[in-house]
């Protein structure tokens, strides 16, 4: 696998990730709201985990 294919799925799994993360949001905060609350939380680390390692595949990775 190339590094662009590598770095367009990450992104791709980001906006995912972010997407998913709204709808679930907007979904449970009026039933719950601390529970919305924490997996949007949830997704947010989840997007920063993804983009820090797209981050370093793009620094480091050869070819």
């Amino acid at each position: 696998m190339t590094k662009k294919i590598i770095l367009y799925i990450l992104v791709g799994l980001s906006v995912l990730t972010v997407l998913a993360s709204i709808v679930v949001y907007y979904v449970l905060k009026t039933e719950k709201p601390w529970m919305a609350f924490y997996f949007a939380c949830c997704g947010g680390v989840l997007v920063f985990n993804l983009l820090a390692i797209s981050f370093f595949i793009h620094k480091n990775f050869k070819k």
